[in-house]
């Protein structure tokens, strides 16, 4: 006889009731939330002092370096951010903490009462009941990431954040966004605000073109890489250098040479704005200690650990789109050097992702690729359609019935050098991944 089904906590019936709200997970508008937040009382005009980040790839990372670095100068940091891995309390964080379900609970049911059952999106009601919490509690920042795009995300309501900051902008969520890169940088760069900085990372000669006119045209300084700032890799240690002057930095413990980007933007942006007082010693401890589940992560314990092949090496990465499995291939590519190994990509993608660009990054560094669905996503990519993919880039190519025996199948094989292991292609599949190997961020 079965055991009866775990009774739902009241924070999943509070989700459960606000996803019947909406017919669609995303609907970008934001007349909802200024309805929402005007019956909440405006919380979002109540928020510690904000800076906003939007761009395609590396908005959590370096989230994660500022609120290290910031962290480690004394201050008190609230975050939000999405989407979460495991459980919807990742994306709260109070002064270092994540939210406890209890505070979670009351904060959406505060926001439910408040909307009175009107249309409402699940991660509109998220960013409403975040705003209100961060508003009962004083702090010195919060570290604001976007959810998708900027026009027209739910995150664009606050009138006067300290900064805006744009991570690199590439092709994604095009059904959304635009078909352009343009387009898409056009949508990512509204979140800039008249006289605000806005600190940005390298990008792409199209998208920096329409940062620009956008800053010029709301009269805000801006500071580009390559122009106002500079980040460079010098004998494996972070080299950053400004007008105000260089610092000489201990490597991100987060692996991979993107991960120098992001921690200079984080560094920019905090020494853009100036409202801090931050010693050398702070930036390096915040960007040694700055973690980020989910993104080039070695799981070096845990469940998983023991399904493959003895001796190898899993890593986890949430990379999606084109420009995601180019920096987590150059990873590779670095660890390659260090120490080679065979290596087997495990992929699974939801099914408004373009699996050809993305896998393509790694068609110079493995001929074998394991497609796997997405557990309990309505829209994951049928495996066969991944494998189709690959197989059209010349790669060997399997279906599994999921990650678990997928390890258990390469455990079978006979290597003469343990192999490495990569599981990729979503953030969804990357917190199914953390759940099973019993590693939850925390």
């Amino acid at each position: 006889m079965s055991a009866p089904a775990a009774k739902p906590s009241p924070l999943d019936e509070v989700i459960a009731r606000l996803s019947a709200l909406h017919p669609k997970r995303i609907d970008l508008d934001l007349s909802r939330m200024n309805r929402v937040l005007e019956r909440l009382d405006h919380p979002e005009r109540k928020v510690p002092p904000v800076i906003h980040v939007a761009g395609t790839n590396g908005k959590g990372s370096t989230v994660a370096y500022l609120r290290a670095i910031l962290e480690a100068a004394g201050l008190r940091v609230h975050v939000y951010t999405s989407p979460y891995l495991v459980r919807v309390n990742e994306c709260f964080r109070f002064a270092g903490q994540l939210v406890g379900d209890a505070e979670l609970t009351a904060a959406l049911e505060a926001t439910e009462r408040a909307n009175a059952g009107a249309p409402l999106t699940v991660f509109e009601a998220k960013t409403a009941a975040a705003f209100w919490l961060f508003a009962q509690h004083p702090a010195d920042l919060l570290l604001l990431e976007v959810g998708l795009g900027g026009r027209l995300d739910s995150t664009n309501v606050v009138e006067k954040p300290l900064a805006t900051v744009l991570t690199p902008i590439s092709m994604d969520h095009t059904e959304f966004l635009g078909n352009t890169l343009t387009a898409i940088a056009g949508e990512k760069a509204a979140i800039i605000k008249r006289g605000v900085p806005v600190i940005s990372a390298e990008q792409t000669p199209e998208a920096m073109g329409v940062i620009a006119a956008q800053a010029r045209r709301l009269h805000a300084p801006l500071f580009a890489a390559g122009e106002s700032w500079h980040v460079s890799v010098e004998r494996g240690r972070l080299v950053y250098q400004d007008d105000r002057g260089l610092m000489d930095l201990a490597a991100p413990k987060l692996f991979g040479r993107h991960q120098f980007d992001n921690a200079g933007l984080a560094i920019a942006t905090l020494r853009a704005i100036g409202t801090f007082r931050i010693a050398n010693a702070a930036f390096e401890v915040g960007i040694v200690n700055a973690d980020w589940p989910a993104r080039m992560q070695r799981l070096s314990s845990g469940a998983l650990g023991e399904m493959g092949p003895p001796g190898c090496e899993i890593w986890l990465d949430g990379g999606h789109n084109a420009e995601g499995g180019r920096v987590a291939a150059a990873a590779l590519g670095d660890l390659e050097e260090r120490v080679s190994r065979p290596l087997v990509v495990i992929a699974g993608m939801m099914a408004n992702k373009d699996p050809h660009t993305f896998l393509a990054n790694f068609a110079g560094l493995t001929r074998h690729i394991i497609a796997v669905e997405i557990p309990g996503e309505d829209n994951a990519m049928p495996p066969q359609r991944l494998a189709d993919a690959a197989r059209a880039l010349g790669m060997r190519v399997e279906i599994a019935a999921g990650v678990e025996a997928a390890l258990r199948g390469l455990a079978k094989l006979a290597y003469e050098v343990p192999p490495r292991i990569l599981i990729t292609g979503s953030l969804y599949l990357a917190g199914h991944v953390l759940a099973l190997n019993g590693t939850p961020p925390k």
